[in-house]
């Protein structure tokens, strides 16, 4: 019969396995790409709000509320309660891969429904289960970012090429320019996919976070227990 192996060196070798998986530029590029394609989806197609970027929305809250447009300023504010709900469930939970994988249920929820849901409710949904994602997968390799935005990112490539000029900084830098890449990417995979199949171009992120979970989730199968 087989006996599950809890030698503490192994289990610790076990568990640094499996968070540099999480942590692997591979994940981190599919993740900012998904960030990339749902705020060009959701301001195309969910009247000009995000579901990623909290920063426009905020923006666009500032603005609309300065020029009296409060219809228009109300339409930024779920989002922002919804990301906020979500990164407090994602940091309480502390279970990135569950994270991840209820943001590829709510995503799936929404493109699947989106023609029968008002449109708040689809970005609410969206933008708390984005949370979920971006306060759970935060570091690439040994560097913080965030797959949602690439201002901080850029500033951080920056700061690697300045602040200590070796080999690793300039990996650093490579790799956060990587990301930010990727960021792009995405945005202009969402905007020349979503204006053709709707809600469907869903299934795009819905399919790299897929492959981002799987990628995670691969190797946790091959840990012997005996």
């Amino acid at each position: 019969m087989a006996v599950e192996v809890t030698h503490p060196e192994l289990v610790s070798a076990r568990q640094v396995s499996l968070d540099a998986l999480e942590r692997s530029l591979p994940v981190a590029c599919l993740l900012s790409m998904s960030g990339g394609f749902l705020d060009a989806f959701t301001w195309l197609s969910l009247g000009g709000v995000f579901a990623n970027s909290q920063t426009g929305n905020v923006v666009f809250l500032g603005m609309n509320v300065a020029l009296g447009n409060w219809h228009e300023a109300a339409h930024h504010v779920p989002p922002i309660l919804a990301f906020l709900a979500g990164a407090w469930v994602a940091i309480r939970l502390k279970a990135p891969l569950i994270c991840l994988a209820t943001e590829i249920a709510c995503l799936t929820a929404v493109m699947l429904l989106l023609h029968r849901l008002p449109a708040p409710l689809a970005v609410v949904s969206m933008s708390f289960g984005v949370a979920l994602q971006t306060a759970s997968f935060r570091q690439v390799d040994q560097w913080t970012y965030l797959s949602v935005t690439v201002t901080g990112n850029l500033l951080r490539a920056v700061e690697q090429l300045i602040s200590t000029p070796d080999r690793e900084a300039a990996r650093g830098a490579r790799t956060m320019l990587t990301v930010c890449l990727m960021f792009l990417l995405g945005a202009v995979v969402g905007g020349f996919v979503t204006v053709r199949l709707a809600a469907g171009s869903l299934v795009v992120p819905i399919g790299l976070l897929t492959l981002a979970l799987w990628l995670c989730c691969r190797h946790r199968l091959r840990w012997p227990r005996i």
